[in-house]
């Protein structure tokens, strides 16, 4: 199924009952609804334990549309892709899960639009990212060297799944902003989860981010990496105790 967001054309699936508590999953960058959250089975244990899944393509990925457009991914204007969904649906509230980029997304949410969510699980996030080194991977996308292993990584990780448009990706990766505004994090008061792999090698700072939002908690999943954390039994039983 699709809606209009802003302009842009943007895929979202529905799963379990209709009458489901409303959950909003959003994936990682370069990943997709179906790559990050069916085979991993997340979106069978959500539905087994009765939550209804709203599966949002983030623009620039999987069915959505895919603009070349620095500007078109900024942070805020990817919350608001999350609240028209909700207002395309007519769900005024909803739980939140996402990982990586749909984590980040998630906190732009629980900032700007805190009223539509209820609580929110922010898989594989920290103060420091691999976003940090935008600019290397979005060359690396256009056809330029692969400066370090975090850029060649992304760009075989992204190179590798069909659909994938590298300069829409590109372009996504240098709009989403690496940073929030710190002070904006002590006024939080959304139930947030942070959850992060001890041996992720993507995201640091998770302990300092939890720190900064005053209704955050982290939960650490033992020798897990950054992609190995999604579908990891543990993430999956703490999300769930979270959201109950």
């Amino acid at each position: 199924m699709d809606f209009e967001s802003n302009g842009v054309r943007l895929h979202y699936e529905l799963h379990g009952r209709e009458d489901g508590r409303p959950i909003v999953v959003v994936h990682g960058f370069a990943s997709h609804y179906r790559l990050n959250w069916v085979g991993t089975r997340w979106q069978e244990t959500l539905t087994g334990a009765g939550f209804r899944v709203i599966g949002l393509d983030c623009r620039g990925h999987g069915q959505s549309e895919k603009p070349h457009d620095v500007a078109a991914y900024a942070a805020n204007v990817m919350a608001g892709d999350v609240r028209n969904l909700l207002d395309h649906l007519g769900v005024e509230r909803a739980d939140y899960l996402g990982f990586s980029m749909g984590a980040r997304i998630g906190l732009q949410v629980v900032l700007d639009h805190p009223e539509r969510v209820s609580k929110a699980v922010l898989a594989g996030l920290g103060t420091e990212g691999a976003i940090s080194q935008a600019e290397a991977i979005a060359r690396a996308f256009r056809g330029g060297p692969a400066e370090g292993p975090v850029a060649d990584s992304f760009y075989k990780f992204a190179s590798g799944h069909k659909g994938n448009d590298l300069e829409a990706l590109a372009c996504c990766i240098v709009g989403l902003e690496r940073t929030v505004d710190q002070g904006r994090l002590g006024g939080i008061e959304t139930p947030v989860l942070v959850v992060i792999g001890d041996r992720d090698e993507l995201v640091s700072g998770a302990h300092e981010l939890v720190e900064m939002i005053p209704s955050a908690r982290l939960v650490t999943v033992p020798g897990r990496d950054h992609l190995g954390t999604v579908p990891a039994r543990e993430f999956k039983q703490a999300a769930l105790e979270f959201l109950d």
